[in-house]
């Protein structure tokens, strides 16, 4: 797939400062550009690198000034880093284009659609009453029970495990080997010590712009649904209980895990190894640091948080600083208490 500078620059808005018929075929790191490549600029300590860089063009923000010669054409934007996202998605997207129809082996149920200008890879499998929406992607190995609905655009890698009645909005990506309405972790106790099971009858939503990354599991709500709002992304390895909220563009990294019923808010950050507890409240725009672990609701908004348990960030630095210096306050506390044996010794004498 190759565009031109002049195309590029047009699909972002941007001014070109430089030859805009030269031909761009692929992306690279400003550091490891090559003749043909595009690159961007968005952090002023890889400034080096656009001086010696061999990519034929960098995006770079309105407000750069070269301290010397560049080679490369500019394209000047408002936001490079942003710009730099928007051309990798519209390249994929012309890369998904190209992959159309349906492979053999593949299964699709009694009373199922399927949209057009779609791919369906070999050994997928579509159960009955599943309703997919045009240019929808489904790639080799993939299972969807009975009842999906997938909206638009959607892309379903390889592995993925849908399980029946999940509703899947536009332009949503789940990638390797995730499964999404699983059962829920839904056992009472019972009198002789024992668990019995509790029927998992909901389902799971995940309204458009979502992205849920590999090997991550969202489990089906025990009754209603779970929800993954518009716009939020999901790594991969992170586990998402029943009945669980994730608010509109909130975004969370690998390894975390939230506990049934927990509602978190729009725009939260929460980082990698976060533990979440049940039936919690999470605020708008609350930030939680890696490893933390958060045991109750947090009801001011756009608070940061770090720590197991988690608390105020900067509570929570002033309690590290303190921490490393514990030998040195205990060397010292030995030493206050030797002078004192010392003086009352003294005293007694």
């Amino acid at each position: 797939m190759k565009f031109t500078v002049s195309e590029i620059a047009q699909m972002l808005d941007g001014i070109i400062v430089g030859d805009e018929k030269v031909t761009i075929d692929s992306a690279a790191k400003i550091e490891e550009g090559r003749p043909g490549c595009i690159s961007f600029l968005a952090n002023s300590k890889y400034e080096s690198y656009i001086y010696t860089t061999q990519s034929s063009a960098v995006i770079v923000n309105r407000d750069f000034t070269p301290k010397k010669d560049i080679a490369a054409t500019l394209i000047y934007v408002d936001n490079a880093y942003s710009a730099f996202t928007i051309l990798l998605e519209e390249y994929q997207k012309r890369i998904a284009n190209i992959k159309q129809g349906v492979e053999q082996p593949s299964f699709i149920g009694d009373n199922s659609t399927v949209g057009v200008n779609g791919y369906r890879g070999a050994f997928s499998y579509i159960g009955k009453n599943c309703k997919i929406g045009d240019r929808v992607k489904i790639y080799p190995g993939a299972y969807l029970g009975d009842n999906v609905i997938l909206g638009n655009d959607c892309c379903i890698h390889p592995g993925v495990r849908i399980y029946d009645n999940t509703v899947i909005g536009n332009n949503c990506n789940v990638f390797a080997n995730t499964v999404i309405g699983s059962d829920g972790f839904g056992f009472a106790p019972q009198p002789d010590g024992s668990y019995k099971t509790i029927p998992q009858l909901g389902n799971v939503v995940l309204e458009d712009d979502v992205s849920i990354g590999a090997n991550t599991t969202i489990d089906c709500a025990t009754m209603g649904s779970t929800i993954i709002r518009k716009g939020a992304k999901v790594d991969n390895l992170v586990q998402i209980a029943h009945n669980v909220e994730v608010g509109s563009n909130t975004v969370i990294a690998a390894q975390s895990g939230v506990s049934g019923s927990t509602q978190i808010g729009e725009r939260c950050v929460i980082a990698g190894q976060v533990g979440i507890v049940g039936h919690i409240f999470i605020a708008n725009n609350t930030k939680i640091g890696a490893q933390s672990g958060l045991g109750k609701s947090i009801k001011k908004e756009g608070l940061s948080l770090s720590g197991s348990p988690a608390r105020d960030l900067n509570e929570h630095l002033r309690t590290m600083a303190a921490t490393r210096r514990l030998p040195e306050m205990e060397q010292r506390l030995k030493e206050l208490e030797l002078k004192r044996e010392t003086s009352v010794i003294q005293e007694r004498d």
